[in-house]
């Protein structure tokens, strides 16, 4: 599969790129998708939440009034679950909510995010480029260049590159990733998603990497 390489004024450099039929033209695999976003969202909560049961909460150590007599019910503590300022029934404990699956599946998800990418033409190649200094302002030129200014945006960029990223973080809608650390949650959460040229065989490199590795 060949794209044309854009360049920052939104222009057509004149270059073509060869994408990996591999990575970025295979059959979609939905369920793959479903188990890595549900992992990455899984493992984003910090599984702190805690509620005080009935022998965590202070007080009640006094029996409220007499056993018989009163005509009321029957009461041994004033922190039972049904009174107010009691404990909490089956309340939430601290807990790992982590989830991991196999890597080929991880792979395969990630394939996936990009076909879909590519399939649904969401996918933009623009030439490498920097940014002297971190300025919103020149990357938000180059975002109504690419005439996609407004929409939720993923920069993938070859290394990391703090001027980029600096100069995209303050605006909505928009963030900048270095292309080896994209899960598929990010890859597919965006409206578009640009690639910088040299991030292309970045991206490659990664899978050819990952693949030596699973194998």
């Amino acid at each position: 599969m060949t794209l044309d390489v854009l360049k920052i004024d939104g222009s057509k450099s004149g270059d073509k790129i060869d994408l990996s039929d591999s990575i970025f033209a295979i059959e979609p695999n939905d369920h793959a998708i479903y188990l890595s976003v549900k992992a990455y969202l899984a493992n984003q909560r910090q599984g702190t939440s805690k509620s005080k049961e009935r022998g965590e909460v202070r007080g009640g150590g006094k029996k409220p009034w007499k056993q018989k007599g009163r005509g009321g019910a029957r009461a041994g503590t004033s922190r039972s679950p049904l009174w107010v300022g009691g404990g909490t029934i089956f309340g939430p404990r601290p807990r790992d909510y982590r989830q991991d699956f196999p890597k080929k599946v991880r792979r395969l998800a990630r394939k996936s995010a990009f076909s879909y990418k590519v399939k649904d033409s969401q996918l933009l190649i623009v030439e490498d480029f920097n940014i002297e200094q971190p300025k919103t302002k020149e990357f938000s030129k180059i975002l109504n260049a690419l005439k996609v200014n407004g929409k939720k945006i993923l920069l993938l960029t070859e290394a990391n590159n703090p001027n980029v990223y600096k100069s995209g973080r303050n605006i909505p809608k928009v963030k900048v990733l270095e292309a080896s650390k994209a899960s598929t949650y990010d890859l597919l959460n965006n409206q578009v998603l640009i690639l910088q040229k040299s991030a292309v065989k970045e991206i490659e490199k990664t899978f050819a990497a990952s693949a030596e590795v699973v194998s």
